[in-house]
This record gives structure tokens, C-alpha cells and sequence, in this order.
């Protein structure tokens, strides 16, 4: 089975406050969890507020556990609202579904995990996190 390791999910971190700074964004946050939904790395960064870790989290928890990016579960709540609602019940109320939620797939299209970006606009957090993940050499589904 792939996996995702950690050495790999800090590059994604690194890389993806790169692209920020790049891009002149707002502090960001990164959360990578593995394919089971479990945080291999989280960094906040400097200037970032507090409560980013959790919503980072939500973003990244919501993209693995449902299979779609932060993107397509916006798309789904705004036709279907009743599905995220339920969907965000039986995960215990831990999906923020907006962009900056992005799925993590190897070349073969394997899921090996999920990022969350957050700290500037849902579209500029997706940006930087695919610049991180496609840096690492891994293929990003926003």
C-alpha cells in the first residue's frame, strides 16, 4: 500500500508556505493527514491566528474521508446541502467544506492522503497547497 511519510508531508508544508509567500498571500496553515485521516504534520504559520490548526484539519479530514476535495464538497453543499449536513454529523461536525481541502494521489491515482491549506481565501489556500503537493512531485485533485 502507498503511504505518505512524513518527511514528504513537511516538504509539503515547506513548499506550500513557499507558494504563499510567493503569491504575497495571508499567513497560512497546513494540516497533511494520512489516508486514514490521521495528521502526520500541521504547521501554523507566523502571523497565522489561532484557531487554524482545527480548520485546517476540517478541510484536509473532509477531502480523505469523503474522497473529494474541498471544491467538489462545496459544489455538493450547494445542491445537495442535506448530504453535507449528514455527511458532517456522522463525522462528528469536522468537515469544513470549501476549497483548501485537497486530496493527495500518487502517479496511479492512489489516495495517500489529504492537505489543508487556510489562512487566505478558500481559491488562494487550494493554489498554495497544489503548488506544495505538485512540488513533491505527487498529483493534487482541488
Amino acid at each position: 500500500m502507498a503511504t505518505l511519510s512524513l518527511r514528504r508531508a513537511r516538504t509539503i508544508i515547506r513548499k506550500t508556505f513557499d507558494a504563499g509567500q510567493a503569491a504575497g498571500m495571508k499567513p497560512l496553515s497546513v494540516c497533511v493527514l494520512d489516508a486514514g485521516g490521521n495528521v502526520l504534520a500541521f504547521e501554523r504559520g507566523d502571523g497565522a491566528s489561532p484557531g487554524r490548526f482545527q480548520i485546517a484539519q476540517g478541510k484536509a479530514y473532509g477531502a480523505v474521508m469523503l474522497g473529494m476535495p474541498g471544491s467538489a464538497q462545496k459544489a455538493r453543499a450547494e445542491s445537495e446541502a442535506f448530504f453535507i449536513a449528514c455527511a458532517n454529523g456522522a463525522l462528528g461536525g469536522q468537515l469544513i467544506p470549501v476549497p483548501g481541502g485537497i486530496l493527495v494521489r500518487d502517479a496511479k491515482g492512489r489516495v495517500l492522503g489529504s492537505i489543508g491549506v487556510t489562512g487566505d481565501t478558500s481559491d488562494n489556500d487550494a493554489a498554495a497547497g497544489k503548488a506544495g503537493i505538485e512540488a513533491v512531485g505527487l498529483v493534487a485533485e482541488i
